[in-house]
């Protein structure tokens, strides 16, 4: 009698594996780690984007915030988390950039993850303020060639992504600007401008949304390749120069998701991308959707980041940062 209720319960759960084997994704609840903190910008479009993919995805995606290491703990557990599907996280600017350079963390290795789609960008770009005589990047190039160091134009901290962002225009446009450092944000920097301290300031237009909605202020380029919705502002390519820089939010997954789990979630948050709410939505805050997946993603992301540790290093090397 043991013997038989032994068997039958073996052949139960012999019939019941391929059942769950087949089991569609998500069986549970999927967990976003978002590595800033909750209410800032970073965490308010990854809630938004992910409360539209849940319908799609047929399952409830969680927001979990994991501060700290400028992103590198919360990223660093999705790094460590099974690739299963059901732990994804948001990556910016600093996940991709700043942490992998400063290599101080020898387990935050980009290739512990799959890029699943990038979802947004806010993208740098130079202001000025309404009254200036600079009207396009065209003016204020031609005024720093004309007087090599003279133009004023204030950034953020050293070392930082505006700076180098400012480095590679001067770079690229063969131009001298007479660069004024701002650590402490956007707030000094709109100071600086209205008070004619500094004649232009990079950073992103949504910083100055404030004094661009009255009309204090104007935008002359956004570093961006696509259209900013809230803001009537050329883009690089407009301007006619090769130059893209700034945040970002790109959705990843740790390495070894199965390709059709990666498929279904990038599928839900392509769809919930597309929606006029989250499109519509994005136009109030100033930040412009920006959607790449695939191996063009992959290309976009060791492109950049590449690209920004050589300008890095080069700033280590004039003794500017150090590593």
């Amino acid at each position: 009698m043991k013997r038989t209720f032994i068997g039958a319960v073996a052949a139960l759960t012999t019939a019941l594996v391929p059942l769950a084997a087949l089991a569609e994704f998500p069986e549970r609840d999927v967990r976003m780690v978002v590595p800033w903190g909750a209410g800032g910008g970073t965490d308010g479009i990854v809630r938004k984007v992910t409360t539209l993919a849940e319908e799609s995805l047929g399952g409830t995606i969680y927001v979990e915030n994991i501060e700290g290491g400028n992103s590198a703990t919360g990223v660093g557990q999705v790094m460590g988390a099974k690739g299963d599907g059901y732990t994804l996280g948001a990556l910016t600017y600093d996940s991709v950039v700043t942490v992998p350079w400063q290599g101080m963390l020898p387990s935050y290795k980009m290739d512990k993850l799959d890029l699943v789609a990038r979802i947004t960008s806010e993208a740098d770009a130079i202001i000025v303020d309404a009254d200036s005589d600079y009207q396009s990047l065209d003016d204020l190039l031609a005024a720093a060639k004309a007087d090599p160091g003279k133009v004023r134009i204030g950034v953020q901290n050293l070392g930082g992504r505006v700076h180098l962002t400012l480095l590679q225009l001067q770079k690229l446009t063969d131009t001298q600007f007479k660069i004024v450092s701002y650590p402490g944000g956007a707030a000094p920097q709109k100071e600086a401008l209205l008070s004619d301290e500094v004649d232009v300031v990079m950073t992103s237009l949504g910083d100055f949304a404030n004094l661009i909605e009255d009309g204090t202020a104007r935008g002359i380029v956004e570093f961006s390749d696509a259209k900013n919705p809230t803001y009537d502002v050329p883009t690089a390519e407009e301007a006619g120069v090769e130059l893209l820089n700034g945040s970002f939010i790109v959705i990843a997954a740790p390495a070894g998701t199965p390709e059709d789990v990666v498929a279904k979630i990038e599928a839900a948050y392509e769809t919930a991308y597309n929606s006029d709410e989250f499109q519509d939505w994005l136009a109030t805050i100033g930040v412009t959707p920006n959607w790449l997946a695939g191996d063009d993603l992959d290309t976009w992301a060791d492109e950049t980041a590449q690209g920004l540790f050589t300008e890095m290093d080069a700033l280590v090397e004039a003794g500017v940062l150090s590593k």
